[in-house]
């Protein structure tokens, strides 16, 4: 359990992190005299972080113990065997080809999520609570994270994921509206019982790492890029057959449904530009977008590439057909 502190010189009783708690923790009261925020339900703090962010006097602390990680990395034993080298080849095969012939500046993301009762991989837990779409950021920079729901600090991804449930504050479209991102408790209703999840517990763990280098089989491949390298793997899922692609998406829920969760149930590639919630707290750059690619069709996608890569893409990039300048 995190450990919840409040600065009550700074705090003003603005009841901003009462509002923005996703699992009510806070209530407010006096302390000699002074109207503050108080800690009435730290069992049940996520560590997401909200309120801190939400708290304009920055008055609120949220710290894990060394005690507590060590005891949640105790529960989960490695039980995995590694995987097969020729496994192992393909995988950097596929990451070599997509940075080279992309030009893509980080490696492309190897997801999996381990269900329960399957095998745990070998992989080090973070230090400290992230959102999953923090650690994606992670992982595209070279680190690999095994992240159970007590790791995840973000409980709406958490519940799309399968990990958990999903807290009152969410689930009721209230949150949406705290942070204006919808125009109605309605419509917040409904982009929540709208959008897709996987049952509640069905998921151990997410696993991200460099695709190169993950300990485990990938269900999803996220790719993190600009738009003219996303243009092309788009292009290279259609090379063979020539269809045009349809893809999913809102700017809500973006990573852990977009990148995620759609790719891994339909079985078919799609495009995300992002969201409020991994914009707002992670490195992602404005000028990037992703693609998520269920691991069954990148062969395809990889063939498709080295052929476009032969002759399309140079053509496109040295401008051939700019007017000269006359």
């Amino acid at each position: 359990m995190p450990e919840v502190r409040v600065a009550h010189e700074r705090c003003t009783g603005c009841g901003m992190c009462v509002n923005f708690c996703p699992v009510d923790i806070f209530e407010l009261g006096s302390n000699d005299g002074k109207r503050v925020a108080l800690v009435s339900r730290m069992e049940d703090c996520w560590a997401c972080d909200t309120c801190v962010g939400q708290c304009p006097e920055n008055a609120i602390e949220v710290i894990e113990s060394r005690e507590e990680a060590a005891a949640r990395e105790a529960k989960f034993s490695v039980r995995a065997e590694p995987l097969p080298a020729e496994e192992r080849t393909r995988y950097r095969y596929w990451q070599k080809t997509l940075r080279e012939i992309l030009g893509l500046r980080w490696d492309p993301v190897a997801i999996t999520l381990v269900k329960q009762n399957d095998p745990v991989p070998n992989a080090p837990m973070p230090r400290v609570k992230l959102r999953y779409c923090q650690s994606l950021m992670m992982a595209r920079r070279g680190k690999t994270l095994l992240m159970p729901a007590q790791c995840h600090a973000c409980p709406d991804g958490t519940h799309i994921l399968g990990l958990t449930e999903i807290p009152p504050k969410l689930a009721s479209g209230e949150m949406y509206l705290h942070f204006k991102k919808l125009a109605s408790m309605e419509a917040a209703k409904r982009m929540v019982a709208e959008r897709p999840r996987l049952p509640e517990r069905s998921t151990l763990a997410t696993l991200v790492a460099p695709l190169g280098d993950t300990p485990a089989t990938p269900d999803v491949i996220a790719v993190i890029a600009k738009p003219e390298q996303i243009m092309w793997l788009s292009m290279s899922a259609s090379f063979e057959s020539g269809k045009r692609s349809t893809f999913h998406v809102s700017g809500y829920n973006a990573q852990c449904v977009e990148t995620t969760l759609l790719p891994y149930t339909a079985q078919k590639f799609n495009i995300s530009l992002g969201c409020y919630g991994c914009r707002a707290s992670s490195d992602i750059g404005d000028e990037l977008m992703f693609m998520g690619i269920p691991t069954a069709q990148m062969p395809a996608l990889i063939e498709g590439l080295k052929r476009l890569g032969q002759k399309a893409i140079g053509d496109s990039r040295r401008k051939i057909y700019l007017p000269p300048n006359v």
